[in-house]
């Protein structure tokens, strides 16, 4: 595998899933250093039954908990803060007004649905890496996100339905 190519592809998947986690940008671009060089360290372990994504994703997840028990800290995750807002969800287009509370429906999510709702849009994982990552099945990957999105819509009269 060519590791310059994989870095070029992944390296935006892997820092944008990082600053969720952590919402810091200096440590975001250091894990996502970590995650990689990681990667290289342990190519002749990755096994071509997932993508490499899905691969990269769970190193830069367990850098991150280990991260957080090298600093004693908890961070709850937050709601997703990038370009989700900008992004529309199953093809709609949200004026700014839905958009603010899109924030608040998706903060009022807890904490499993939130990931997989980031995962699914900013991640652009399919369901099977993110059963994958999240040790459970591509079906419940695909229901969890269906979920996340009827609680999301609920009172939201721009979706097409």
């Amino acid at each position: 595998m060519d590791i310059d190519k994989i870095y070029k592809e992944y390296f935006e998947t892997v820092y944008k899933y990082l600053l969720y986690l952590t919402h810091n940008e200096d440590l975001s671009e250091e894990l996502t250093q970590e995650t990689f060089f990681k990667a290289i360290k342990n190519m002749s372990s990755f096994k071509e039954n997932c993508h490499i994504s899905t691969w990269l994703i769970q190193i830069a997840k367990n850098l991150y908990f280990d991260e957080l028990k090298r600093s004693k800290k908890l961070v709850e995750f937050n709601v997703i803060q990038q370009k989700i807002y900008e992004e529309n969800i199953e093809d709609t287009i949200v004026s700014n007004e839905e958009k603010i509370e899109l924030k608040n429906k998706i903060n009022d999510l807890d904490e499993i649905h939130k990931q997989v709702v980031f995962l699914r849009i900013s991640g652009e994982l399919s369901f099977k890496e993110i059963g994958l990552l999240l040790n459970q099945t591509e079906n419940w990957a695909r229901v969890t996100f269906y979920r996340a999105k009827n609680k999301l819509m609920k009172g939201v009269d721009c979706y097409d339905k």
